[in-house]
This record gives structure tokens, sequence and C-alpha cells, in this order.
């Protein structure tokens, strides 16, 4: 049984895109870029079916996180083809059809926000906007060699998203390049006082590093697939080779906290979010998604409450992991199934693929499915980078090293993937204390050292130069190769190239300790009179240093170096 390319979407807007949202114009980060939304999010003007037509209606306000896409210069492309009801992980439960999977139409695309991930597979959007309650923003990225990136619930207002289970609802974003998705989620995230759920959240502003520990089950289970437990051996390498080291974890927690999802009182959230329309029209409800939804008609409060209580126990017992641990790393789903044997099987083959997805959102976490591999029978597999909560730039640094060594094409394309770029940079917390430093040699953006700001959650603030007062010397026998900057007499010296950084306030005193003498920190004049905290240096050290004031800065000395290094080869030749 093949799915169809038509049914990933259930409204296209060809060949008038929405474009900007209102008359207000945003900052334009998004310009040029189109995008689709999973049909359970209202567009002003276009129905909302969520995968059932007798529940379509058409809003009259557009969702909060649509509007700032719009704003942001982005052009809506349509609506696309879901699980029903968001219902399901897999892409066939849909009064629209069945969407195919993006390298094999024979296979199942993954859900429930289907159509968005194979739009974004395909190359018929830039991004799109999925949600997430179990999975659905990550196994469909996993199953077509996409990003899918699953926020920290509570950054993305869900205002005009249509709920599944709205107390763990996040609207995710699916891209073909960590970058990408990135960007839209810096775009997407601000607090909505009209979200019950949405809150601000303290973001992790440094990366994980290059020493870094991950999480691993220590008995995973992949429904019989060797070809899936081949691959993620491999991506357990991979992440070692990046610098990670490997941490054995029992996974059994966490598989009780995910099944509490559809096996306890749970459930009545779903039931509640359309309780209204399924009371009169259950039988406009597909199976099985009707007989999921009902299930929630059969508890009681105090039944909620009590699973509610199991969960934070369960919370509780695996807390203390994330004292281990940085990540954890899970395959995005432990098999690949056809569409026939899902629609042979529904439930069975759609809680697998679920497996390391379910527990993400009732324990508060953000996580990041980034593509792995092409198994060889042609299909992709993918991993998921878990985290605590707010650690969703941490993972997203991580996730493009990671995607950078795949050697995968972008989604179904075929399509090189792009050298890695730079990450947007982590929304500034007004209420976060930072202070600058500035720095001149081996700290400078490119150079050896830059990892130990960047990694601290620090950003360049601008280039400039001391005044000329100071003289710049490169110290001998420094390893990596480092400068000594040194304060002189008025009138001896010479402005020296440097740049300023801003960094969190709590993160300065670990990287002042990583000062090696003779340099330490001082205060440094600018050439605008401005006083700054710098790298300086003793005059002690200065003996034997060579004098490279003339040169301006330490770039210009490196550069200089590199070119007569390379002459003198030439000349060799």
């Amino acid at each position: 049984m093949l799915g169809s390319p038509d049914a990933a979407w259930i409204c296209r807007l060809t060949p008038s895109p929405v474009g900007q949202a209102s008359d207000e114009q945003g900052d334009q980060a998004l310009a040029g870029l189109s995008f689709a939304v999973k049909d359970n999010i209202d567009v002003a003007g276009l129905p909302t079916t969520a995968a059932c037509p007798d529940f379509a209606h058409t809003p009259t306000t557009t969702a909060v996180v649509v509007e700032r896409l719009l704003r942001a210069g982005a052009s809506l492309r349509g609506k696309t083809n879901l699980d029903q009801f968001a219902c399901g992980l897999n892409g066939t439960r849909s009064a629209y059809g069945a969407v195919p999977n993006s390298f094999d139409a024979r296979y199942v695309s993954g859900g429930s926000s289907a159509g968005s991930a194979y739009a974004v597979a395909t190359g018929q959007v830039d991004f799109a906007l999925g949600t997430d309650t179990a999975g659905s923003g990550r196994v469909p990225a996993g199953l077509n060699n996409i990003v899918g990136l699953k926020p920290s619930r509570g950054l993305i207002s869900t205002r005009g998203v249509l709920p599944a289970a709205q107390s763990v609802d996040v609207v995710s974003i699916f891209a073909r390049t960590v970058p990408m998705a990135l960007r839209v989620l810096a775009t997407a995230l601000a607090p909505d006082p009209q979200d019950a759920y949405s809150r601000t959240l303290p973001l992790r502003t440094a990366p994980f590093g290059k020493a870094f520990r991950f999480g691993v089950p220590s008995a995973p289970d992949f429904c019989g697939d060797a070809l899936a437990e081949a691959e993620f051996g491999a991506a357990v390498r991979r992440m070692e080779s990046l610098g990670g080291t490997a941490l054995a974890f029992d996974y059994q927690p966490f598989a009780r906290a995910a099944a509490l999802l559809y096996e306890s009182a749970l459930v009545a959230e779903r039931y509640a979010a359309i309780r209204s329309f399924f009371d009169d029209h259950a039988d406009s409800v597909m199976e099985p998604v009707r007989g999921i939804i009902a299930q929630g008609q059969k508890y009681s409060a105090a039944d909620v409450f009590d699973a509610q209580r199991t969960l934070r126990l369960i919370a509780q017992e695996v807390a203390p992991l994330w004292e281990r641990i940085d990540c954890m790393l899970v395959p995005t789903a432990p098999t690949h199934y056809t569409i026939a044997q899902m629609q042979a099987d529904p439930v069975v083959l759609n809680r697998n693929l679920g497996a390391y997805t379910n527990f993400v959102n009732l324990l508060d976490y953000a996580a990041l499915s980034v593509p792995s591999s092409i198994r060889p029978d042609g299909l992709p597999f993918g991993v998921t980078l878990i985290g605590a909560c707010g650690s969703d730039w941490a993972l997203a640094e991580l996730g493009q090293r990671y995607h950078q060594t795949s050697g995968l094409t972008l989604g179904a394309t075929g399509q090189a993937l792009p050298a890695a770029e730079a990450l947007v940079p982590v929304p500034v917390d007004p209420l976060e204390p930072r202070m600058q430093v500035a720095v001149v040699g081996a700290h400078l953006s490119g150079m050896p050292l830059n990892w130990q700001l960047t990694e601290r959650g620090a950003r360049l603030v601008r280039h400039t130069r001391t005044a000329a007062d100071y003289r710049l010397y490169a110290l001998p026998g420094t390893v990596p190769p480092k400068p000594g900057l040194v304060r002189v007499p008025e009138g001896t010296g010479a402005p020296i190239a440097l740049e300023v950084w801003e960094m969190p306030t709590a993160q300065y005193g670990s990287f002042v300790a990583l000062i090696p003498a003779p340099l330490g920190i001082g205060t440094v004049r600018l050439s605008d009179g401005a006083q700054v905290q710098c790298f300086v240096c003793e005059s002690e050290a200065l003996r034997g240093a060579r004098d490279i004031t003339h040169l301006g800065g330490w770039r210009a000395y490196m550069q200089a170096i590199a070119t007569a290094s390379a002459a003198s080869v030439t000349s060799a030749a």
C-alpha cells in the first residue's frame, strides 16, 4: 500500500501564499522563507480541520505563533495533514489520506505532524510547524531525514492551536538544518499572558562544550530491527568522536512515565480537548482515534490526581541522573513500518514508534531530533538529543555538530548539507546580570581559545581598539601562542585591536580561573575613553618576547606568521 504525496496537504495556497500578517513590520528575520503549518493550528480565513472534515471551522484570528512568523517576513504556503486530532505517531490516521514517507512511499511518514515533515523533507517549504505531545514533532523528522525541534514547554505560545493534551503540548519546528530550526524558534518564542501554559524560562547560555557526558539506555529495544540497532550503535560512536562520554542508564522509569500518557487517567486530557465535539459527533472520529479519546471519559478527577502523583514520583526518581549527564541520546524511533503494517496493527505499532519520545513532555524536557544516517535498506535513521528544560540552545549547538559529521544530504532533496553556521544567539534575559570582558589574543573569534567564551554563553559585542597607551608582545613558549598586553607611558604606545565580549556574570569566575600566568585580568582604557576588563600581562614576562605593536593586533601578527611560513615553503620547493 502506497501513500500519496498529495495527502501531505489539506489546504495549499498556490500561487498566492499568505504573507505579512499585518501592517506592523517586524524585524524581517525570516524574509524570503516559506513555511507550512499543521492543520490543528489556526490561520484566519482558512479552515482548521484537525484531519476531521466534520470538525472543520474557519477561525477569524490567526494563532499567535503564526502571526509572529508572518510578521518576521515568512510566507505561508498552506496547511498540512496530520493524524486526526494529533492522536498518533504514524501519519495514516487521517480522512485526507495516509502521508507517505519521503524516501519510500510504502512506509509511514511518522506523525502526527506527517504533512509538515513531508513538505520540509521534499523541499516544498523551508520550514514547517507541527505540534508535539508524545513525539509528533520528532518521529516524523527522524523517519524523513530532517530536523525536528521540540522546544521546552511554554516557550512558544499555543494560543490558537487546537490542543491534544494542553498541559504538555508544544508547537514544534521542522527544518532541513539545525540553524534554520533555531532561527524559527528565536522568532517564535515570546511569553503570552493569554496562554495558560506560557512561561518565561531561564535558558542555558553555555553549550555542553567539547567534553560532555551523554546518557544512553542500557538495554535499548529496537523491536527486532537489526538495522536500526546497528545505526544507533554507530550514532553512539559518533557522539564519542565529538568529545562525548557515554554513560548507560536504566530506561525503565522513563518507559513507565511514557506509559502514563495513554494507559492512565492522563488520557482524559485528550478527551477534554474536544469534549463538546466528541460528545455529539463521536461517529465522525475515525478509529483508533475514537477509541483512544473515548478512554478519557471513564476516569474520575481523583484518578487524574493519582496519575499526576505517579508521574511526579517518577520525575523525582530520575532527577539524579541529570547530575551525571548533560544530555541523553536515544533513537528517534526504534524501527520503521510500512503503511500496510501500520494499518493492520495500528495501536501496538504506533506505540512502538513512540518508545523514546512519549516521556519527554511529561517530564518537562527539551529535545532535538537530528538526521543520523541512511540505513542499508534506504530508509532514514534519526537520533534525538534530550536535555533539561531550557537547554534548547545547547542541544542545537551539539545537534549541528552531530549533523555536520553525518555526510547526509538535506531531507529527500539530494542537496548537499551546507557548512556549519553560527547559531542565532540565545535571547538575552533582561534580568540576568551580565558583564563585559575584552580579549586581544587566543580568545578572539576564530582563534583556538574562543570556545572558552562561547561555551559560557558569551556573545561578541564589538570590535574596537585600546587607547594609544599600550604595547603588544608575542610571548615565547606559550601553547597555543598568546600575546601580552601592557600599559606604557603616554606617547610610547599605540592602539591595539581587540574584541569586547559580554557574558553572564555567573560564568565570569569560571572563565577567569582558566587564565594562566603571566596573564591576568585588569582594566584597560579603550580608544573612545571607555574602560573594560581585559587580558593584561605581567611586565616580568616580556623578557625575550617579541614586540609586535607595529602590527596593530594579534590577528595581524598571526596572519604575518602564516604568510611568512607559506613563503618559506614555496621558496624551499
